[in-house]
């Protein structure tokens, strides 16, 4: 009871965005610059298409330590985790700097998350490890095109993008370390997919 007690409360904090960093947000000490209406747009439209990829990592490795079998493996998700949180915080900062919101959605999001994650960790560490690595290689990709889309003069939304994604390679070489099975190419071009749905609603709404 304890347990889903905790779980609940988390869950809760991060559908309403209420996070904690461990660590300051990269784009602390770099200076305001003034963007154009539409640059500003356009970089909290990116900026929470991030945020909701970090409620989606909540929730997925909320699920995928739950259920995992292993000590080292929860462990390994239970340190990513704490560095996903700080993403979700800078994400949220950032878009209340950009005078904007996180996604409406979020609860959804989250949900869905959590039940990928519960049916990955089934199916046992080393493919819920697999899963891991295959999602943190498209997130990184992902993140390396918004900072080609970001407006070049946007250094704080760019210096925040760049530290998420050298944690997240982090992350897939840790899971990778630990023992990944490579997921099958359907299911890799499946989550691609079901990412670009996500993204192209995301950041809207």
């Amino acid at each position: 009871m304890d347990g889903l007690i905790i779980g609940l409360d988390r869950a809760l904090r991060v559908i309403t965005g209420v996070a904690s960093a461990s660590r300051p947000t990269p784009a602390a000490r770099l200076p305001d610059v003034e963007l154009t209406a539409d640059e500003r747009r356009h970089s909290a439209g990116l900026m929470r298409v991030n945020h909701v990829g970090e409620v989606c990592a909540q929730a997925l490795y909320e699920a995928q330590g739950t259920f995992s079998r292993k000590p080292d493996t929860r462990a390994q998700f239970s340190h990513a985790a704490s560095e996903e949180e700080d993403h979700l915080a800078w994400t949220a900062q950032r878009l209340e700097e950009l005078g904007s919101h996180t996604s409406m959605l979020n609860p959804l999001w989250y949900a869905g998350a959590y039940a990928i994650g519960m049916v990955a960790a089934r199916l046992g560490d080393s493919r819920s490890l697999g899963f891991v690595v295959e999602t943190e290689r498209q997130v990184e990709a992902h993140l390396a095109s918004h900072l080609d889309r970001l407006p070049a003069n946007d250094q704080k939304s760019r210096a925040v993008v760049e530290q998420m994604r050298q944690d997240e390679v982090a992350h897939g070489a840790a899971a990778q370390s630990l023992g990944a099975m490579e997921m099958p190419l359907p299911a890799r071009q499946a989550m691609r997919v079901m990412s670009k749905i996500m993204t192209g609603i995301a950041y809207y709404i």
